[in-house]
C-alpha cells in the first residue's frame, strides 16, 4: 500500500523537506509515504483566489491514484488520536488500496477535492501552516505504523 500525501505548495524551505523526509523514510516499502507537491497559483493583489483555490483543487484530484481512498485533512474533520489513526491504517491496508490524503494551501481545499474525499480528519482546531502539516502528518502515519506493528517509537 502507498500513502500518497497530495499536498498545495512547492519549493519548501529544507526544514520541511527534512522534517518530511525523516519519517517518511522510516516507512517501510509495505507502507510507503509518496509526496505528491500541488504547485500553488500565483497570488497577486488583485487575484481570483476562488478561482486559484478550485484550479489547485482540480489539479489534487488528478493527481488522486485510481481507486485510491481519499481523506481531506480539514478543520471540521474528525480529529483522530493516534490509536483512530492507527486503526483507520489497518483498514486501509486490510483493503489493499492506496490512500490519498489531501492538504490543501493557504486557504484551505477545493469544495470538490472536499466532496471527492471518503473520510475527514482534522489534525487540531488549531490552524497550521500548511507546510508543517506535512511534517505534522508523515510523523504521525509514522506514528500509527509503529503502534501497529508493536515497535517502541509510540511510547
Amino acid at each position: 500500500m502507498q500513502i500518497h500525501l497530495i499536498s498545495v505548495g512547492n519549493r519548501m524551505p529544507g526544514w520541511v523537506l527534512t522534517g518530511y523526509d525523516e519519517y517518511a523514510k522510516r516507512m517501510p516499502r509495505e507502507c510507503e509515504l509518496v509526496l505528491k507537491e500541488i504547485a500553488p497559483g500565483k497570488r497577486v493583489k488583485n487575484s481570483d483566489v476562488a478561482r486559484l483555490v478550485r484550479d489547485e483543487g482540480e489539479r489534487m484530484i488528478a493527481a488522486i491514484p485510481s481507486g485510491a481512498q481519499v481523506v481531506a485533512l480539514d478543520i471540521p474533520g474528525k480529529p483522530w488520536t493516534t490509536p483512530e489513526l492507527a486503526e483507520a491504517m489497518r483498514r486501509w491496508m486490510g483493503s489493499g488500496q492506496s490512500v490519498a490524503l489531501l492538504v490543501g494551501g493557504p486557504e484551505g481545499l477545493a469544495d470538490a477535492a472536499r466532496q471527492r474525499a471518503q473520510e475527514s480528519w482534522s489534525l487540531s482546531k488549531l490552524t497550521f501552516p500548511h507546510p508543517l502539516v506535512r511534517i505534522i502528518v508523515a510523523e504521525q502515519v509514522y506514528r500509527a505504523w509503529t503502534l501497529l506493528n508493536n515497535h517502541p517509537y509510540h511510547r
